[in-house]
């Protein structure tokens, strides 16, 4: 069999000629050469921060906790220096402007099909959670947003009085 292939190889490339480098063929042809336009190759770029307190503020305009929350916990930031989700500095397991803890709901946040490593799935979730139990999953900053709220009590939320 193989005998078969090598003459048929040998009688073949006798005919048509044998293998070719293309580098040395030259192209001779009417038709104008068109060259690709240069694109410059330009960084990816990085998410930031900006404008995210107005968007805090308007996502939260009927739960203005929520946004003293936003402010305390993350100071309106979801992403760091370098683009990537704002981790907590005590629990680096809290995400970006709610600071939602990934271990404790991740799972549950995917199930309703929220990713709170982006800015609207973590609003949205922060919501979800106030709406199921109230500020308690915030209570550790409750220093910082606690002395300027006056709300009625949801389940689990701390009451404060001024």
């Amino acid at each position: 069999m193989i005998e078969i292939l090598t003459t048929s190889f040998f009688i073949f490339s006798s005919i048509y000629g044998g293998p070719v480098n293309t580098n040395d063929v030259k192209v001779i042809s009417n038709v104008p050469q068109i060259k690709a336009p240069v694109v410059e190759k330009t960084e990816t770029e990085v998410p930031n921060n900006i404008g995210l307190e107005k968007k805090v503020r308007e996502f939260f305009k009927n739960d203005p906790l929520l946004v003293d929350i936003s402010r305390c916990e993350s100071h309106f930031r979801q992403y760091n220096t370098d683009g990537e989700s704002l981790r907590g500095k005590v629990n680096s397991s809290d995400i970006g402007l709610m600071q939602i803890n990934e271990y404790y709901h991740a799972d549950t946040a995917k199930k309703l099909g929220m990713d709170i490593h982006t800015v609207e799935g973590n609003l949205a979730y922060a919501k979800y959670l106030y709406n199921k139990e109230g500020a308690q999953p915030w209570k550790s900053s409750s220093k910082c947003w606690a002395t300027n709220v006056a709300s009625t009590p949801r389940t689990g939320e701390l009451a404060v009085n001024i």
